[in-house]
């Protein structure tokens, strides 16, 4: 019955047969909507029958979509339904803005550290593609982002350079963003401040090895306010038991290595790391990862109405 009303909240805007293999559901929005951060918990928790996640890394930019834009977040969920990754950063007059590097120079039309900038300078500028192509979307603000993906998409927020674990607790229950924000740490220390900040936060908190993933257990972090990251390459087999013995999901981040191995033999390379144990793939080609999840549900007889919707 938990599972049935969890389907229930999880829409998609439109209802279509499979199409294609990658394009999996064309002009379709794989929504996730939750109305309160118990449920985003119940979501989040590893259970065998429950299919796997994408987790689209800075978004999933490709050609004419730049990295940390609405736009490039509304075609990640025309694929599959996708934890949004994205990265903060403030401006000079303290505005949380979505911006990765710490300077301007490689994802937009201006210059210099973010932090010189005043967020009246940042709109005048223009945001670039992953080929550094000019594109008509501008710099998107937190509360911007928060706006949109309210009812709508599951952030997994990545707080860069000076901003503190304070001011990302304040905005989130000024916002009351909880049921659809996961904050990203990278140490147990810091997933621990997060939580004693705010109990029912959602936090990604790193397992990396055996040794790392018992000290993450041992934290004193209620399991059911975590999902844990095992690191871009694969980890021992033993990681991924000890997290699912406690409920926990374990995010794979193929950015990079694995995502360059899966452009080349294709798919069935994100096929085998959902087979070895891994739960949400981090990764910037989300049409290939979800072919890949597609497949591997299939596979596995996993109900499509936990996460997906056909």
């Amino acid at each position: 019955m938990k599972n049935l009303l969890l389907w229930l909240k999880v829409t998609v805007t439109t209802v279509l047969l499979v199409a294609s293999p990658i394009l999996l559901f064309p002009d379709a929005r794989h929504d996730l909507s939750f109305q309160s951060v118990e449920e985003l918990q119940d979501f989040i928790a590893w259970s065998a029958e429950k299919s796997p996640l994408i987790g689209a890394h800075r978004g999933g930019p490709t050609e004419g979509l730049p990295e940390n834009a609405i736009v490039t977040f509304e075609n990640a969920l025309k694929y599959a339904p996708c934890l949004i990754e994205i990265d903060i950063r403030k401006t000079r007059d303290g505005v949380l803005i979505l911006m990765h590097d710490s300077t301007l120079d490689r994802t937009t039309t201006g210059k210099g550290a973010v932090s010189q900038h005043s967020w009246k300078e940042l709109q005048r500028l223009y945001l670039k593609d992953t080929s550094g192509a000019l594109t008509p979307y501008k710099i998107p603000s937190l509360k911007e982002v928060f706006d949109w993906a309210r009812g709508k998409a599951v952030l997994e927020l990545d707080v860069k350079g000076a901003v503190q674990p304070e001011e990302i607790v304040s905005f989130i229950r000024r916002h009351q963003a909880e049921a659809f924000s996961i904050v990203i740490t990278y140490s147990w220390k810091t997933a621990l401040q997060y939580h004693q900040l705010h109990p029912d936060l959602v936090i990604s908190a790193p397992a990396y090895g055996v040794k790392g993933t018992r000290r993450l257990l041992e934290s004193g972090i209620p399991y059911r306010n975590l999902i844990a990251f095992v690191g871009v390459r694969e980890p021992d087999k033993r990681v991924y038991q000890l997290l699912h013995r406690h409920g926990i999901r374990a995010i794979l981040g193929t950015m990079g290595n694995l995502d360059r191995r899966a452009q080349k033999r294709g798919a069935e390379v994100y096929l085998q790391l959902l087979e070895n144990g891994a739960d949400v793939l981090a990764t910037g080609n989300v049409p290939l990862a979800a072919q890949a999840i597609h497949s591997f549900m299939k596979k596995k007889r996993l109900l499509p109405g936990l996460d997906w919707k056909e």
